[in-house]
């Protein structure tokens, strides 16, 4: 997809807030007409409001990614208010944090629901859009789905499934006019992180935090040039590429990144406000 995004059509699960609402901003400030879909209305509406007074065209859509039904009628409103979808962002996610025992086996299974089955589900019943005029798909992984992190177990493999999802769609409609592209950050400086805080493991904190703005950009960067795949930050993701392919590199840098961890958790617990 050339740089002109004007008139190009987006749609993003989890676009309240966070990632994806960095990511509905910056594509409404290049001209893109903007579908955000989220579950919190009040967020969603204020988010859509931000996008307008900047003079961008956006609309919300308060629906549930997991939710088959919440899927088609978002493409329905897509259809049906600006005609065509040009670029699909996968964003939603959702992290119950803990050891695997210590999760209920529905919130696990929701885990799965959000993170895999939606992007799969949605991204099938959208690609008849996309490949009409050629189109842009990025799913938003994450580094625990290029390495295993324990107490994450479930979130890992979901990230782990979405990854290996988008790398062989990719191979299946590179001839077809649609890029399949992924962006796999690690810590992000949002309320996925800051908001659990104290259940967050050492290991993830070991890795510098970025910001909600910085991944939107990488979302961007995909979609422009469709590049396979953009890990954030890069250091973080070739020390993730050494430690899937050594295990034994891993079992030796395992003990200092969670000393390192657990510093940078201390940190941002002793900046909190005790109203936070």
């Amino acid at each position: 997809m050339n740089g002109d995004l004007q008139d190009k059509v987006v749609l993003i699960t989890g676009a309240s807030a966070g990632i994806g609402g960095a990511a509905a901003r910056l594509f409404g400030s290049m001209g893109a007409k903007v579908a955000l879909m989220a579950r919190g209305e009040k967020r969603l509406q204020e988010a859509v409001e931000a996008i307008g007074e900047s003079g961008g065209q956006a609309f919300g859509f308060p629906g549930d990614a997991a939710s088959k039904e919440d899927c088609q009628a978002v493409l329905m409103a897509v259809q049906e208010k600006w005609g065509q979808l040009d670029i699909l962002v996968n964003n939603a996610g959702l992290h119950h944090r803990g050891p695997f025992l210590d999760n209920n086996p529905e919130e696990l299974a929701r885990m799965i629901q959000v993170n895999l089955e939606s992007p799969i589900y949605l991204t099938r019943i959208a690609l008849p859009y996309l490949l009409r005029q050629g189109g842009a798909i990025v799913n938003v992984a994450s580094l625990a789905g290029c390495i295993p992190v324990p107490d994450s177990a479930t979130y890992s493999a979901s990230k782990f499934g979405l990854r290996a999802f988008s790398l062989a769609l990719r191979t299946e409609l590179e001839s077809k006019g649609v890029s399949v592209s992924l962006v796999s950050p690690g810590p992000v400086n949002t309320g996925f992180i800051l908001d659990e805080l104290d259940q967050v493991t050492d290991i993830t904190l070991s890795q510098p935090m970025v910001s909600s703005e910085r991944v939107a950009d990488a979302i961007l960067a995909c979609v422009l040039d469709g590049r396979a795949e953009r890990k954030i930050p890069r250091a973080s993701g070739v020390l993730t590429t050494l430690g899937y392919l050594s295990p034994f590199l891993k079992r030796c840098l395992r003990p200092l990144l969670e000393w390192k961890g657990a510093r940078a958790k201390r940190k941002l617990q002793n900046q909190r406000t005790p109203s936070s």
